[in-house]
């Protein structure tokens, strides 16, 4: 393994090829952040691997085949394809729920109580699990459950839920 780079190296080819893989990637991407995005991954690279190059062409062949390659990845990645733009989102609004169900009286519940009933009965989480999410300990998830239920008991009546 190679010793890493030295900052004044690192920063000599952030210097000289910055530009080409912006560049290089925006072509590529028709994007300005993404093109960012592959920028700082090929930089990335290019410090953990810290290759050896046998002269400066070298160096910018295998900085232009690894932006093109991160490119490609980027392209035909999982995330991308199922991505919508903010714009798109923005447009659908968040379900609301329906006055005298289940989650309407759930979300009348104060926020601690209304998390872990949420999870652990919408979301299929178990109290160890709801303790590790949260970074608390199990049994103040307990306590938080049997509050909660003990509170949602007198809304859920009173609804008409048995």
């Amino acid at each position: 393994m190679r010793p890493p780079l030295e900052p004044r190296e690192a920063e000599r080819l952030v210097q000289t090829y910055a530009d080409l893989i912006l560049r290089l990637s925006y072509t590529y991407l028709s994007h300005t952040q993404d093109a960012q995005d592959v920028c700082q991954t090929v930089f990335l690279k290019l410090l953990e691997r810290a290759p050896a190059f046998a002269s400066p062409d070298h160096e910018k062949a295998w900085i232009i085949r690894t932006t093109v390659n991160t490119c490609k990845d980027l392209l035909k990645s999982h995330w991308r394809k199922t991505a919508a733009p903010m714009e798109a989102a923005a447009a659908i609004p968040a379900p609301q729920p329906e006055d005298g169900s289940l989650l309407a009286a759930v979300n009348l519940l104060p926020a601690k109580y209304r998390l872990v009933i949420y999870l652990y009965y919408f979301e299929g989480y178990s109290a160890q699990e709801i303790a590790h999410l949260l970074g608390c300990p199990r049994t103040t998830v307990s306590t938080q459950l049997r509050r909660g239920r003990e509170k949602l008991k007198p809304l859920l009546e009173s609804e008409g839920y048995p």
